[in-house]
């Protein structure tokens, strides 16, 4: 029997474990409470980490697909198979018709975070696709045009503000989101202890708001006009104080100007929020000592989501809360992230390539997702007909879902790196799995990007892999043998070597120096980026003398050191933002449609990958629509009847949740499921596979700026569903 001390990689909030085991098996795993970090606090995913690794539909070797039939076989054979697979995609298209799709569970894992960007460079693979224009693009946008870096995300300090309003974001289920805090939740508690309040602004009284001073049920899709009438309210009374800030923000004027005939009596009934409240909210915000305004995934994945998150940061700006203790901050990290190495720019250009069949602009590298279908069965020159996904399950995650489940199967060569045999790696040729998240070490980089205290963490790998490959070496490989280097050629060594090269560059450092010799693939790299941190400065081999890790204590970092605009401000004003604007105003002269959907979580789930652990299923069916009384009145539902819901691509079928929690006119189902196609080997969510939402979500139904999807506000239809009727797609 033995105790082992890690980091739970499943989320931003990177609490400190204890697990115990006993031989190869976890007997036990709970809240570290010597973590330095997170002191014992834990939520039910990372309690059930052991479960995960014994999961016995989780893959082990390597599977090949002959038809429809698939076999285990050795490494040697699966990366022949890879070879021949893409180097004919390659020899007969070129390099420009592979590409690759990075799924969400790449930032919580040791090899993937750092090396996923080593298969595209070595590859050289011209596009690369990935959720981040479902989730977050929007945020990433905004911070690049007002902070000169899309990483330079500020970080609400709940730890010392007096009122936090939060936004499009849900705490209580999925423990922050682009803000790294341990029991994030509690601290809601903490606020009103001291005096302080929280007030959440949603269509549905979520977790948080259960916990909350007072919810504020606004309309999907409208907080954009709110947050507008919060800004026109500021200028109106003459409440906008940058305080700290003078003479380092720009544009300020041209954005109260813009807001201005947002008047909280024109947008009030869009928003579904009395004017008088959208005044006092104004006043609050001004008024308060310490405030802060989150805003996150439910903001950007909406029509008008980069308007929303814009304005999030510009309130923050406009009340001299940004950069201040109590309002929102910059971080300053024990490990050098992808932030501390970016270089002074200009505003963002968009539109450098656009897609071949829609012509979507990209912005920051990125296609909307949910161009990839298209892309994929679409004939003519330049057809994706190789893909590599990494860690991901777009099939269940991605817009218009059912069009890339019909896409997938078209292609002449698809590779899986993903521990499962699920709705998407079902249509590839080859999966190659994994380690678990026991079987490697752990050490997050970009998260700490996200938090404002300042902590040093490396954790051991619990159980040993044996001869398996870790996924840096499978990703080294597949790069060299898209690159055109015949499998039993390949030098994963010295691709390693090139590929900490050029990281150790970037931080100004020489990748052959004595020093970085000890270590190799990830560890190297952790060492590396402990070594350049802005705090702590730490080695990696001094880092593993503390399995409770190291506090070096609040950090956050001023903005002279984190401004990369090309004036050193920030810069509120752009033309892209503004424009925006007649897009919304035109949106507000339309009626609204009788009933919307949005998407929601909970703290049991993670994406679409936490539903093969039946600790975490068991007890009461969570994908469930949920409707207000009045509107299941309406459509002759109660609790418990089965429903169809139509969109304009697609329908499903789930049971109904009437409950008082949501607005009328909004119904909600959670994201993740779907788990009900033949040829997947996951016998737990099989046997509770729930609706996939997406395949309600029209692809094209965007946020215009960032590309991002609109996954929240989509019109639908409602009707009873009779009785062995199985829903067809629309």
């Amino acid at each position: 029997m033995a105790t082992h001390y890690r980091t739970c990689p499943l989320c931003e909030a990177m609490c400190g474990l204890e697990i115990e085991t006993d031989g190869d098996r976890v007997t036990r795993v709970r809240g570290d409470r010597a973590d330095v970090w997170s002191k014992g606090f834990i939520c039910p995913k990372g309690a059930s980490l052991g479960h995960l690794h014994h999961d016995p539909d989780r893959l082990r070797a390597p599977m090949v697909r002959d038809g429809r039939e698939w076999r285990e076989v050795s490494w040697p054979e699966a990366f022949e198979r890879c070879g021949t697979l893409l180097r004919s995609v390659v020899n007969s298209h070129g390099i420009e018709a592979v590409t690759i799709y990075i799924g969400n569970p790449t930032v919580h894992n040791y090899s993937l975070s750092r090396y996923s960007g080593a298969l595209a460079a070595f590859s050289r693979i011209p596009t690369v696709w990935s959720p981040g224009t479902v989730d977050q693009w929007p945020k990433n946008l905004v911070c690049a045009q007002l902070y000169g870096n899309p990483w330079s995300i500020p970080i609400p300090d709940v730890s010392n503000t007096d009122l936090l309003v939060v936004m499009g974001a849900n705490p209580h289920a999925s423990n922050g989101s682009l803000l790294s805090h341990p029991d994030l939740i509690g601290e809601l508690d903490r606020i009103r202890a001291r005096g302080g309040r929280t007030i959440v602004i949603d269509p549905r009284r979520t977790g948080t708001a259960e916990r909350a001073d007072e919810w504020i049920a606004v309309n999907p899709g409208t907080d954009a006009a709110l947050l507008l009438a919060v800004v026109a309210v500021l200028g109106q009374e003459g409440l906008v104080d940058l305080g700290p800030l003078v003479g380092r923000v720009r544009g300020v004027e041209a954005l109260v100007d813009a807001a201005k005939d947002f008047t909280p009596e024109r947008v009030g009934d869009w928003c579904g929020v009395a004017p008088e409240r959208i005044r006092c909210l104004a006043r609050e915000l001004a008024g308060a000592r310490r405030a802060a305004v989150y805003g996150r995934i439910g903001l950007c994945n909406q029509e008008f989501g980069t308007l929303a998150t814009w304005l999030v940061d510009a309130l923050n700006v406009l009340t001299g809360r940004l950069g201040v203790p109590g309002g929102v901050l910059f971080a300053r990290p024990a490990i050098a992230t992808i932030s501390s190495t970016s270089r002074r720019r200009g505003p963002v250009r968009t539109g450098r390539w656009s897609t071949r069949v829609r012509g979507a602009p990209e912005v920051l590298g990125q296609a909307p997702v949910s161009c990839l279908a298209e892309e994929i069965a679409t004939p003519g020159p330049g057809r994706i007909r190789g893909l590599i996904t990494v860690a991901g399950n777009p099939v269940l995650s991605s817009p218009d879902a059912g069009a890339l489940d019909a896409a997938l199967p078209t292609l002449e060569a698809m590779i899986s790196l993903d521990n499962y045999l699920n709705e998407t790696s079902r249509h590839a040729h080859v999966i190659l799995p994994g380690l678990s998240q026991l079987e490697q070490p752990h050490c997050a980089e970009a998260l700490w990007g996200f938090a404002l205290r300042a902590v040093t963490r490396w954790s051991p790998p619990v159980f040993d892999p044996s001869d398996r490959p870790a996924e840096w070496e499978i990703l080294l490989r597949l790069g060299a043998i898209l690159g055109g280097t015949p499998n039993s050629e390949v030098d994963v060594r010295g691709l390693d070597d090139a590929w900490f090269a050029m990281r150790a560059a970037r931080h100004g450092v020489g990748g052959d120096d004595p020093a970085w010799s000890r270590h190799r693939g990830p560890d190297r790299i952790v060492d590396l980026t402990l070594r350049c941190a802005p705090v702590g400065s730490m080695t990696l081999d001094e880092a593993m003398k503390h399995p409770h890790g190291v506090d070096h204590g609040p950090s956050h970092a001023g903005l002279d050191t984190v401004l990369r605009t090309a004036s050193g401000d920030v810069e509120l004003a752009h033309d892209m933002f503004f424009a925006d604007l007649d897009r919304l105003r035109h949106r507000m002269a339309q009626p609204r449609p009788p009933l919307v959907l949005i998407g929601r979580r909970d703290v049991r789930s993670n994406n679409s990958w936490m539903h093969n652990v039946s600790v975490l299923v068991r007890g009461r069916d969570r994908a469930t629509l949920m409707m207000h009384p009045l509107d299941a009145a309406r459509l002759g539902l109660g609790d418990g009847d089965r429903a169809l819901v139509t969109s304009a691509v697609g329908q499903v079928s789930a049971p109904v949740e009437v409950t008082d929690g949501i607005r009328p006119g909004v119904v909600s189902l959670p994201h993740g499921w779907g788990h009900d196609r033949d040829g997947t080997r996951t016998a737990v969510a099989s046997a509770r596979p729930g609706a996939n939402v997406n395949l309600l979500v029209p692809g094209t139904f965007l946020d215009e700026p960032s590309g991002n999807a609109a996954v929240n506000g989509v019109e639908v239809r409602i009707s009873p569903l009779p009785d062995g009727l199985v829903p067809e797609p629309a």
